[in-house]
């Protein structure tokens, strides 16, 4: 019995994919998540990562203008990837079942990875239902520069245990199995941001931990 022959990258780039990937992009920058060129989003196709191309607004994405690079991030086809494609492929590494990554620089979730004393293994309080049931929990990975393999090794050690993670200085980086769910995570680390520097220092019920449990029990 002859075994079935591997698909061709060719044949695994799906254009569904390719198409989703661009329209969820455009979501996120018309939300005005991704200001100028910054953030960047990436599909799994198999061993293959498909991600925006370095400088290029969210916006304006072209499904047949794309990056394809490796699991180690190294480049394969198409345009020239982001720099920051090494994080997707290291977040893929530790989370095998996501097929989803997104980066971005939204201005609420930045400025929280701007501030000092967040808990380094929760940034957020669990104001609401919502940040538990699709985010969970937010760790913080310390800062490096943009690009650097640094960040990335620190990046495949904090996503083994979280889909959501908060680069100090930088931004969000969140993975899941579909671009739905990697979007909806992403708006629900910046809606619970915007809640947070709103209510600013005003006493906070926030949930308790057995409320926490029993969400996570039921939605993570």
């Amino acid at each position: 019995m002859t075994s079935s022959p591997k698909p061709s990258r060719r044949t695994m780039n799906s254009e569904e994919e390719r198409l989703q990937l661009v329209s969820t992009a455009r979501i996120l920058h018309d939300a005005g998540y991704s200001p100028g060129t910054s953030g960047n989003i990436s599909v799994r196709i198999g061993d293959d990562i498909i991600v925006s191309p370095t400088g290029t607004r969210l916006g304006s994405l072209n499904a047949d203008n794309l990056s394809m690079v490796d699991l180690n991030g190294d480049y394969i086809s198409g345009s020239k990837p982001t720099k920051e494609s090494v994080m997707h492929a290291a977040v893929y590494r530790a989370r095998p079942l996501d097929r989803v990554v997104i980066h971005l620089h939204s201005p609420f979730a930045t400025a929280l990875s701007c501030l000092k004393g967040l808990n380094s293994n929760d940034a957020l309080l669990p104001l609401t239902p919502y940040y538990i049931m699709r985010v969970g929990r937010l760790p913080i990975v310390p800062y490096f520069a943009p690009g650097e393999k640094s960040l990335a090794a620190a990046i495949e050690h904090a996503a083994h245990d979280s889909h959501a993670i908060l680069l100090a200085n930088h931004g969000t980086l969140v993975s899941a199995p579909t671009f739905e769910d990697a979007c909806a995570a992403t708006e629900e680390i910046e809606a619970t941001a915007r809640l947070f520097f709103t209510i600013g220092e005003r006493a906070t019920n926030t949930l308790t931990a057995r409320q926490v449990i029993e969400l996570l029990a039921k939605f993570q």
